[in-house]
């Protein structure tokens, strides 16, 4: 598109890099699209939100944030609630000057409206470089509105599948990570999809959904550590398999409990595996399936208000946490 640069994506050999040898990971929000409570929902578990009820902790749409050194950040999507979660966050606070951010880069990993929405709110000239695939960034192009986001301070980056790249700010300096981006299974954002492309898969390809691989730039004792983030997931795949080993952590989908649920609750017509999306129970899911995983640490994220594990007190959330699972939470902040 006219006007914006293409940037390769960095590398670390031969560049300036901004400090810190540890990964920092910051979920501002843990919620799938319409956050929860959702807008329009009625819910028990939403009306249990709005009256405050320790056990139903709100939540806004999926987004998080990796930092190498506690003070320059990464995003990991872009969240329709991101100027909130800015306000929430102090570590996303300004800090110098008048005008100022520590946002440095995003990373986004689909062209979903809960996933782009938020780089809306980034459009106040403020230097930026915005990393995905040339899938996701077709859909930028396409949608004028995100020429908000002023090409003089905003670069686009395309991502390689299987690429290693060191994010970098728009001026070229690295960030302290190293990321690889990797296809999963997954489908096409919902307002691209094309019901005449045959073979049932609405016109979905493979760089419509990603995961990625984020490690910390080894510090002066060699250590590293490696973070998965899998925010939308419709299958296991072999790649994902040999992608958790070794893995410190990892962030997976995690929007519904079963395939049905919203359709048995009456909150929706479509199922998990329609909207591209394992679900947590039964004896292909999430849990059942990485009951064995080698990941360090295992937390759903992306989960939708029709979930029973975003209330603490349920029986669902009981059998998430003895498979050794956790639930992320608007705040959560980890350490590798």
């Amino acid at each position: 598109m006219a006007g914006w640069k293409r940037v390769a994506p960095a590398l670390v050999s031969g560049m300036t890099i901004l400090g810190g040898s540890v990964l920092q990971v910051l979920v501002l929000g843990a919620a799938a699209g319409g956050g929860f409570p959702q807008w329009n929902s009625n819910n028990e578990a939403s009306q249990r939100a709005r009256r405050g009820d320790p056990l139903a902790r709100p939540s806004t749409q999926s987004s998080v944030a990796v930092s190498a050194d506690g003070e320059n950040w990464v995003l990991l999507n872009a969240s329709p609630d991101l100027r909130q979660q800015i306000n929430d966050n102090p570590q996303l606070h300004p800090r110098d000057g008048v005008r100022h951010s520590p946002i440095r880069a995003v990373v986004l990993t689909n062209g979903d409206v809960d996933h782009v929405a938020g780089l809306l709110t980034l459009r106040e000239s403020h230097p930026l470089a915005v990393y995905a695939t040339s899938r996701v960034l077709s859909v930028l192009e396409n949608n004028t509105i995100f020429n908000v986001l002023n090409p003089k301070f905003v670069d686009r980056r395309r991502l390689g599948l299987g690429e290693t790249f060191a994010p970098a700010t728009k001026e070229g300096e690295a960030l302290g990570l190293s990321i690889t981006p990797f296809a999963i299974p997954g489908k096409v954002a919902l307002y691209l999809e094309d019901e005449k492309a045959g073979n049932g898969n609405f016109g979905t390809v493979e760089e419509d959904t990603i995961a990625l691989r984020i490690e910390n730039t080894a510090g002066s004792n060699g250590s590293r550590r490696r973070f998965l983030y899998v925010p939308a997931c419709a299958a296991p795949s072999p790649v994902l398999q040999a992608e958790m080993k070794g893995a410190d952590l990892m962030m997976f989908d995690g929007t519904l409990w079963q395939d049905d649920e919203m359709k048995v609750q009456g909150a929706g017509v479509k199922t998990g595996r329609r909207m591209g999306h394992m679900s947590l129970s039964g004896p292909e899911g999430t849990l059942a399936t990485f009951a064995d995983s080698p990941v360090g640490r295992k937390v759903f994220i992306h989960i939708n208000n029709t979930n029973p594990i975003l209330l603490s007190d349920s029986a669902e959330r009981a059998a998430v946490e003895a498979a050794g699972w956790e639930v992320a939470y608007d705040g959560m902040e980890i350490t590798l």
